[in-house]
């Protein structure tokens, strides 16, 4: 890593473009007030009978950055108190957290899923019990053992896109019942059939889970293109499977997307696990760690500058990106990253990309590597991640394709990317 900066000459000649900023007009649909709106759902679906008085009531927490997610989950155990139930959360995360009881926990506090802010406690195991297997294929039922001990179980999750499969069912209430419920032995098993098959595996696995486990009721949460509650879904456990696949079309129709179907490259301030599963939204840049899914890419390029601080050094989806700086890499948490590529059996997430020495280094060579392009026009569009595309920076090249689309306005003039004296980049964001 050492020898890193020798590298710069070998594109040091490549311009950097000007940039300037744009802004774009997507659908907004959110609900100004989460936990009335949560209340509401909660009484119209008619599932609070379900618990019992001193009842314990394990509710599900996943991995992911959902939004409002402390909120709601302090909100559904204000609830379960109210009926006389005693509440706690379980991490349902699969083999997220390095794998480890400690880890998940880590996880939720850096979500603000703490005990304090939500009231009740905390228990994590990676330990699970099997229900059984199903009639169908045989397959093992697994789940948490500390929810299977306690009276119900509430399972929480966003419904959305799976960034790796396609089917009635991707990711949402099903999946947390077989892969976030099921720990790293359930996830494992499930993952190791293929992602080809996981949509209906995980239909016939969460079935049996339904059926055999003490899951009452699910909530799904579904968000706007600007990573905002929109809806929530609550739906008894027996009709999860009925009611989801239409609330993932719900779903999808609020699914944020460039406005620009080709360009050159894509630059990225921040990836990880908090923003998708991959580290970016896989159908935003139509780039997939599954070769069964068809895909198109958008851009020749994707350059990536940093992990979140919420992914703990997961990498998980690097193998998407082609080119990091050196702190990038360092960002890398290879302990927290494989346990979840090992599980998911996805080696394409755990592709190592090029690593230079800065940022200004890794954009002049992302712009070097692009081919049957004007080095000095080349079309890019740098984001803060793929969840926040409301607001983003475009290269001049791609200034009189802009002018011409609907929803969208430039701001200001263009100007040069600035860097600090180490070379890595002041973003705009």
């Amino acid at each position: 890593m050492d020898s890193l900066q020798s590298l710069n000459r070998l594109v040091e000649h490549i311009p950097l473009p000007k940039m300037v900023e744009l802004r774009q007009t997507l659908p907004r649909p959110y609900l100004s007030d989460v936990p009335q709106a949560l209340r509401e759902a909660v009484e119209h679906a008619n599932v609070l009978d379900r618990i019992r008085p001193q009842a314990q009531v394990a509710i599900t927490a996943g991995s992911r950055g959902v939004a409002n997610i402390a909120v709601i989950i302090r909100e559904i155990a204000a609830l379960v108190q109210k009926k006389g139930g005693y509440p706690f959360i379980v991490p349902a995360m699969g083999s997220h957290g390095g794998a480890t009881a400690k880890g998940q926990i880590e996880v939720l506090h850096s979500l603000g899923i703490t005990e304090d802010f939500c009231g009740c406690p905390i228990r994590s195991s990676m330990e699970t019990v099997q229900l059984g297997t199903t009639d169908a294929h045989g397959f093992p039922v697994h789940v948490d053992a500390l929810a299977h001990h306690a009276d119900a179980t509430i399972l929480v999750g966003r419904i959305k896109t799976h960034p790796s499969f396609r089917g009635k069912v991707e990711s949402g209430l099903a999946k947390m019942a077989v892969i976030g419920l099921g720990n790293q032995t359930g996830a494992s098993f499930c993952h190791q059939m293929g992602m080809k098959s996981m949509s209906q595996n995980i239909q016939e696995i969460s079935s049996q889970i339904f059926q055999r486990s003490n899951i009452i009721f699910g909530v799904g949460l579904i968000e706007n293109a600007f990573d905002e509650t929109a809806e929530i879904a609550v739906i008894p456990a027996e009709q999860i499977l009925e009611e989801e696949p239409r609330w993932l079309l719900r779903a999808k129709s609020y699914q944020p997307s460039l406005p620009f179907p080709k360009y050159d490259v894509l630059l990225v301030d921040e990836v990880g696990k908090n923003i998708s599963g991959a580290g970016m939204d896989t159908d935003l840049i139509s780039r997939y760690t599954n070769a069964d899914m068809p895909s198109n890419p958008k851009q020749q390029v994707i350059a990536a500058l940093n992990l979140t601080e919420a992914t703990h050094g997961n990498a998980a989806g690097m193998g998407l990106i082609d080119l990091i700086p050196r702190h990038f890499f360092q960002q890398i948490d290879f302990a927290n990253t494989y346990p979840n590529l090992l599980t998911s059996r996805v080696l394409l997430s755990a592709k190592m990309p090029m690593v230079l020495e800065d940022d200004r280094t890794v954009i002049k060579a992302a712009i070097n590597c692009c081919t049957n392009i004007n080095p000095a026009k080349p079309r890019l569009i740098h984001l803060k991640n793929t969840l926040e595309i409301g607001r983003l920076m475009i290269s001049e090249a791609l200034i009189e394709q802009a002018r011409a689309l609907p929803n969208v306005t430039l701001v200001g003039e263009p100007q040069q990317m600035q860097f600090d004296c180490r070379g890595n980049l002041i973003s705009p964001f």
